[in-house]
């Protein structure tokens, strides 16, 4: 099974910009090539475990790389320590034995890592799972195949089975998902929907940040008008055919909607009803997939949390005022 069980508080972080004299090779030899002080079966092992990120997408040592990919490797501590299932109210959508598919809420982040303690979801699906994910030597470990950020809410499957995940990691890299997210925007786009095409790429003056650039990788993200506020702010339904780091926040802001909440990318509040957003209001509302074992057609749809409800029915009153 394939997940996180060591203490990963001193765990290494590797990025890694992929070469052109690597582009379309395995990704299991271009880590080792990149990685020359592990082993080629420690390399594999990192992605049979889920520790080897492009853009918020698990890895699998088959997909082919290309010129520009930035990869993330996460290097477990040497000491090896299995993490302390931790109870967590979770808002399970769906589960049966080979994966679950749950609302995640906002203020939590997936993996443990330095400063998180055991406030993680994946301590949280250790609980929830227990007796019921197989595992590598009798150990238990959620398959995390991809990834929210920390304040973003709404629908995350994780695989309880080995079929289970090599199934959704093939989904997520080969796009055959439909993801729909909600976003809360500040003013009112002209047009009733639209396509952005800009590539995009860590951000040059800040390694938080991503950015549209030149050299950039291919994104993708469609949005639809749902619902106007005067011409204060709109709620926008944005499908992402990719799957870049901050995609829809990066794309939203460099067309001059920024996210309300959304601070790292230039949201500024200039009322008390924004100065009462904590976070960047954006949800991933609903992801459309095949069964990854029976191959079963789904449809997991999360509903708003209550803080983005509430901003939602306060604009709406004050819109009517």
């Amino acid at each position: 099974m394939h997940g996180f069980m060591e203490n990963v508080a001193s765990a290494e972080v590797y990025e890694i910009e992929v070469t052109p004299e690597h582009h379309r090779v395995r990704a299991d030899k271009v880590l080792h090539a990149l990685l020359p002080q592990f082993s080629r079966s420690r390399i594999q092992k990192f992605l049979e475990d889920g520790r080897c990120w492009r853009d918020n997408e698990a890895l699998l040592k088959s997909d082919k790389l290309r010129t520009g990919d930035a990869v993330i490797v996460e290097v477990p501590a040497t000491v090896a320590a299995e993490l302390r299932p931790v109870p967590m109210n979770l808002d399970v959508l769906f589960e049966d034995e080979h994966m679950l598919a749950l609302n995640k809420p906002a203020n939590l982040v997936v993996h443990p890592g330095a400063g998180t303690g055991e406030n993680t979801l994946v301590h949280g699906l250790l609980h929830h799972c227990q007796g019921k994910l197989s595992g590598i030597g009798g150990v238990e470990r959620p398959g995390i195949v991809h990834r929210l950020d920390k304040d973003t809410t709404g629908v995350m499957v994780i695989a309880k089975s080995d079929a289970a995940f090599t199934g959704l990691a093939n989904a997520f890299a080969e796009r055959t998902l439909h993801k729909e997210y909600l976003a809360l925007v500040n003013g009112v786009p002209q047009l009733l929907c639209g396509s952005i095409k800009d590539p995009i790429g860590r951000h040059s003056g800040n390694r938080l940040k991503m950015a549209v650039i030149t050299r950039g990788r291919d994104a993708h993200s469609d949005w639809y008008r749902q619902e106007v506020f005067g011409k204060r702010c709109a709620l926008l339904r944005v499908v992402i055919h990719t799957g870049r780091t901050h995609q829809i926040r990066v794309h939203l802001s460099h067309n001059k909607h920024v996210i309300l909440g959304d601070v790292l990318y230039g949201f500024h509040p200039h009322t008390p009803l924004e100065e009462s957003i904590t976070r960047p209001l954006l949800h991933s509302s609903k992801l459309v997939l095949n069964h990854p074992v029976t191959g079963e057609p789904m449809e997991l749809i999360a509903p708003l949390p209550a803080d983005f409800t509430s901003i939602l029915e306060t604009l709406r009153r004050e819109s009517v005022a």
